[in-house]
């Protein structure tokens, strides 16, 4: 693996940072992550099967990873690139939370920071500390560097300037809540879907089950898993269609499980952009939800790509 991280990042030299690991578990990341992973194997128990979890379970995959996480917290609140009232703005942060991707002004504030030193000895996920690191591995580990309220505001003040914002700032434990919440809602609407079907207590208490470990839980782990993948996997593996001063890279895989986010490279030469498509054939879905989202008023002044920026500017 190590011969193939050197291979991947010639020309980006960069010193590990062996110290990381040596830093305190990070126990409110640490302990979730760990129980929803183990809770999730239960989708293995054939009493937790239904094809109507497994259909669930990938509709949840996209709309909460696609709508919450890519539009929400990434193209919207970290980047700006389009603007939305403040109600779908605290929308898609409720969204985003049902998957327990962190508060948005932590999440901003370390996607931020990303930006800021990507693949240098600041970066919170880099793969030059190892792909397991920039994977999973930074998130289990109490980094002062991370984790601070002098980060938070540094990075992302205009996010946390928000009352509701700040509310959840302060109230990590409403993340907690909101999760429960969606979980118990699951779990009714399949038990009520069973018994409006006629099915007996027994079989829509079971129908319930299977919405909760597949439609909740394992599909949890999916986006954690997709989402990871754009920190460690487009940072080693794939082209680059740009010359950036970091090692992102275009990962066709990861596009298209994270709708449009494994473009990269595209999305580091240009961060500002609503869009990551620079080819015909780059599909980036999550671009086109955003201009669905335009289209019935939900989104305006959309940043078009660094390219028709410029033109825009040449002819103004």
């Amino acid at each position: 693996m190590q011969e193939a991280i050197t291979a991947a990042t010639a020309g980006f030299s960069r010193p590990q940072n062996p110290s990381l690991l040596k830093l305190p578990l990070f126990w409110p990341y640490f302990l979730p992550i760990v129980v929803i992973h183990a809770l999730a194997l239960l989708a293995a128990l054939p009493w937790f099967f239904s094809w109507t979890g497994v259909a669930v379970m990938f509709v949840g995959v996209h709309f909460f990873g696609c709508l919450g996480i890519n539009i929400g917290y990434h193209r919207l609140l970290s980047h700006r690139s389009f603007r939305t009232y403040p109600f779908f703005e605290r929308a898609l942060s409720i969204i985003a939370l049902c998957s327990m991707q962190d508060t948005p002004g932590r999440w901003v504030a370390t996607h931020r920071m990303h930006h800021r030193h990507s693949d240098e000895l600041d970066d919170p996920h880099s793969p030059f500390d190892s792909v397991g690191w920039s994977h999973i591995g930074w998130l289990f580990r109490r980094n002062p560097t991370n984790h601070s309220i002098g980060v938070y505001h540094k990075y992302a003040q205009d996010v946390l300037s928000d009352p509701f914002f700040m509310a959840l700032e302060k109230r990590p434990l409403w993340v907690m809540w909101i999760y429960l919440a969606q979980t118990l809602g699951y779990y009714l609407c399949g038990v009520c879907l069973g018994l409006a079907t006629g099915e007996s207590w027994a079989a829509s208490s079971q129908w319930g089950a299977s919405l909760v470990v597949w439609g909740v839980l394992l599909r949890t782990v999916a986006v954690w898993h997709i989402t990871w993948s754009v920190n460690s996997l487009t940072h080693l593996y794939g082209y680059r269609t740009h010359e950036t001063d970091e090692n992102s890279r275009n990962n066709w895989l990861v596009a298209l499980l994270a709708n449009g986010e494994g473009w990269h490279n595209n999305h580091h030469w240009d961060p500002a952009s609503a869009s990551v498509r620079h080819r015909w054939w780059e599909l980036d879905t999550t671009y086109l939800m955003i201009l669905a989202l335009k289209y019935v008023g939900l989104a305006w002044d959309v940043v078009p790509p660094r390219v028709q920026r410029a033109r825009g500017r040449a002819a103004g």
